[in-house]
């Protein structure tokens, strides 16, 4: 169990650091976006599902999924929430990206 235990959290540690470096290396605010928020959401559930392991069936680990599952419901709907204001404030892309709108006039 405490090898399980341990993949699991080198396992979110790893999807930890990649989001990291996602933040540090890519251009734009939606490309960032995109690599931390799926980054972070499985980096914390690996973690955590590590503890809820780690516990046992217990009470602390009933509290553990609730919280994975708060993380897994509350981080996808800020990111999109976040770019939806970043694309209404018309913050620039990086150079060579290309925009798909089909709000605007002459769009399929």
């Amino acid at each position: 169990m405490d090898i399980l235990i341990g993949v699991f959290l080198v396992a979110g540690l790893f999807f930890f650091t990649v989001g990291v470096v996602g933040l540090l290396r890519l251009p734009d605010v939606f490309c960032r976006l995109h690599a931390t928020t799926k980054c972070d959401t499985l980096g914390a559930g690996l973690i955590l599902f590590a503890l809820v392991l780690d516990h046992g069936f217990a009470l602390e680990s009933v509290k553990l999924l609730l919280i994975i599952l708060f993380i897994w419901l509350a981080n996808p709907t800020a990111a999109h929430v976040i770019a939806r204001s970043s694309y209404n404030r018309k913050v620039p892309m990086a150079e060579g990206s290309f925009e798909l709108d089909y709000t605007k006039e002459g769009s399929a």
